[in-house]
């Protein structure tokens, strides 16, 4: 059988330009070449990231068309590599941003595959090659029916974790996961913390900063329309930054750490230092387009607040989000499209429709036989 047949189910939403949100056509792609450490999944669920539409029109640079976006994937594992020890034909698996790495760095040891030294690949837009260095094929994401991943990028998803839940998760989730877990949030000297941002990445870092034991959630959005949801997600004060300079003085140094989720060019971080106590830290997450905000280098200096920035985690990570998100039974706010909408699903993403995440679910998606697990 000719590779080309082997590879004939997997079609998806492929995008040929910067003009394809909303213009992505059905059709069929070939993915990376097979190696024996790779699984095959079928997908019953993928999270809409604002990561795709920054992809789709280029946003951060020109991206490799044709491709398929969608990098928070949930499905089950229909192909197994002969390397493969972890994971298990038919078990529920989840794929986040990244899909490859050398996995032999010290970074790449330590856990920290998003770091890797020579590069991550991303779980679409990416180019995979195999141990010598040659190309084996371009990554494809999660708005399909099928995906072909190296295994060791695979996550086992816990029992009772509803597999819509546990897509966003996978990169919305563990984005802001990782820096609150590894800031010390909850910890003594890291009880108070702080959110900017009360959207997709930030509602999870609520509900995120409660189930790691924060003391005190300030939620901090420009104006209060959103202080109701952000209490029932976990926050414990507010801030609207709408209502003058007299609110941060208000509330100086009363965070340890503070999550930024909106980092855009007028973003005042300046005012954002007062918040934070000497040697508390702020840590940015999310990428914009634009011009990033200007950094107060001297301010920074007479605060003593440290600033910096994370991205995702590896798969050690989110393994310890998700069974943290199965004990707590958290419920983020997330609402269900079609596949066969994934155009419509991403315009109203783009128009910032969504409170907070869509989840694109396969309709035809049938799970496997539990005895066969």
């Amino acid at each position: 059988m000719s590779a080309a047949s082997q590879d004939s189910h997997f079609v998806g939403w492929i995008g040929h330009d910067n003009k394809a949100i909303g213009n992505m056509k059905w059709e069929p792609y070939t993915p990376k070449q097979w190696e024996e450490t790779d699984v095959e999944i079928a997908i019953e669920a993928c999270g809409i990231c604002a990561s795709d539409l920054h992809t789709l029109r280029s946003g951060w640079g020109p991206a490799n068309y044709p491709l398929c976006v969608g990098h928070e994937i949930v499905g089950h594992v229909v192909r197994l590599g002969n390397e493969v020890k972890h994971l298990r034909l038919n078990q529920r698996v989840g794929v986040g941003a990244q899909s490859g790495s050398c996995l032999e760095c010290e970074e790449c040891s330590q856990g920290l595959e998003p770091w890797c030294r020579r590069g991550l690949v991303g779980t679409y837009n990416g180019k995979f090659k195999d141990k010598q260095g040659n190309p084996i094929g371009a990554s494809y994401g999660g708005y399909a029916k099928f995906s072909r991943v190296p295994a060791h990028f695979a996550v086992p998803i816990p029992d009772g974790l509803d597999s819509a839940v546990a897509a966003p998760l996978m990169c919305g989730g563990v984005t802001v996961y990782n820096p609150l877990r590894t800031n010390g949030c909850g910890q003594e000297g890291f009880k108070r913390v702080g959110v900017v941002g009360i959207g997709g990445l930030g509602h999870f870092a609520l509900l995120f900063a409660k189930a790691l034991g924060a003391e005190k959630i300030t939620a901090i959005s420009q104006t209060r329309s959103k202080e109701e949801l952000a209490r029932k997600l976990g926050a414990t004060d507010f801030i609207a930054t709408s209502e003058g300079p007299d609110v941060f003085a208000q509330h100086r140094r009363s965070l340890d750490l503070l999550i930024t989720c909106n980092n855009n060019g007028d973003m005042p971080l300046d005012k954002y230092l007062t918040l934070v106590r000497p040697l508390g830290k702020i840590v940015a997450v999310g990428i914009p387009e634009e011009k990033m905000m200007p950094t107060p280098l001297a301010q920074l200096a007479f605060s003593g607040v440290f600033l910096g920035g994370s991205l995702i985690g590896g798969p050690g990570v989110i393994q310890e989000m998700l069974e943290l998100a199965a004990k707590q039974n958290l419920e983020p706010m997330i609402e269900k499209r079609n596949m066969k909408d994934a155009n419509q699903a991403v315009v109203d993403m783009e128009a910032g429709k969504p409170r907070f995440r869509y989840v694109l679910i396969n309709e035809d998606y049938k799970a496997p036989d539990r005895a066969a697990l």
